[in-house]
């Protein structure tokens, strides 16, 4: 059905109060598994047909709501890594191009390990949290800790910044270091982020010498706003990545990549600074 409502009405469609949230967070209420179709009142103005039908029959892993009206106010979806060109690559645009016709911001994660059944409702959960402490924040005082970098008590007894959503992951590497399962107990990272594109962050781990567990996250926050910098969520994304694999190490095996491969990847990632918006350094990275 296309609507031919005025281009001031809502066009996104409250949830029925009677479906149960999954989560409830800050007023907010969050809603797994829903269709973009669903969430829609009908095609919006300068959709095609084509985009309409196809983005209305895509997946999100959560839908979070006010809690007093059921409108959706984010959505976050998790999704494998596509190459350009590919269906699954033009569907991802369809969607967010619909999604920006009525006005819901969308969390994309783009990583070959993380699932949204397992992983969206934690991030939903932390986004709430990170937006909450942000508006709570005074922009104009300079010491002001950033929600990332709040330092407590983390679940190994150390003290350490318990914002950190890959805390367990390093926790656990330092544990599979001591039972010799692991050649070096750090988690490193990076994280760039594109201008006018996604954040993209590494995490990596040494399971034997010369021979690291990688994984990389991209993190599109289209009209977004996460509560704390996109590239270091990517980068700590990618550490989650690094310990859902960490449960299996004989199954990563073959996928492992050569220490000097990585430090190649890491130096033409850095050759193409001018394409990032702000600075990285990469030179520590590189270093033995």
């Amino acid at each position: 059905m296309t609507s031919t409502g005025s281009v001031a009405t809502s066009w996104l469609r409250p949830i029925p109060p009677g479906v149960a949230p999954q989560l409830t967070r800050a007023g907010q209420v969050g809603y797994p598994a829903r269709r973009l179709g669903e969430l829609v009142q009908g095609r919006p103005p300068g959709v095609t047909g084509h985009q309409w039908s196809t983005a209305g029959r895509e997946g999100l892993d959560q839908v979070v709501c006010a809690s007093d009206t059921g409108l959706p106010l984010f959505a976050v979806r998790f999704a494998p890594p596509a190459p350009a060109g590919s269906p699954a690559r033009r569907a991802e645009r369809m969607t967010s191009a619909v999604c920006a016709a009525v006005g819901l911001p969308l969390l994309r994660v783009e990583s070959p390990t993380l699932r949204g059944a397992e992983h969206a409702r934690r991030l939903v959960e932390y986004v709430i949290d990170a937006r909450g402490y942000a508006a709570g924040t005074d922009p104009d005082t300079g010491d002001a800790v950033g929600f990332r970098d709040i330092v407590g008590r983390l679940p190994d007894g150390r003290r350490g910044p318990v914002n950190d959503l890959g805390a367990l992951t390093r926790a656990a590497a330092v544990e599979a270091y001591v039972e010799r399962r692991l050649a070096d107990p750090i988690v490193r990272g990076l994280h760039v982020r594109w201008t006018d594109g996604p954040a993209e962050g590494w995490s990596w781990v040494e399971v034997r010498p010369g021979r690291c567990l990688v994984e990389r996250v991209h993190l599109a926050a289209e009209r977004f706003s996460c509560g704390v910098d996109p590239g270091r969520l990517a980068e700590d994304l990618a550490a989650v990545a690094v310990g859902e694999r960490l449960r299996d190490l004989d199954a990563a095996g073959p996928s492992l990549v050569d220490r000097e491969e990585l430090r190649g990847q890491i130096r033409r990632l850095a050759a193409r600074r001018d394409e990032f918006d702000g600075a990285f350094a990469f030179d520590h990275l590189c270093a033995d």
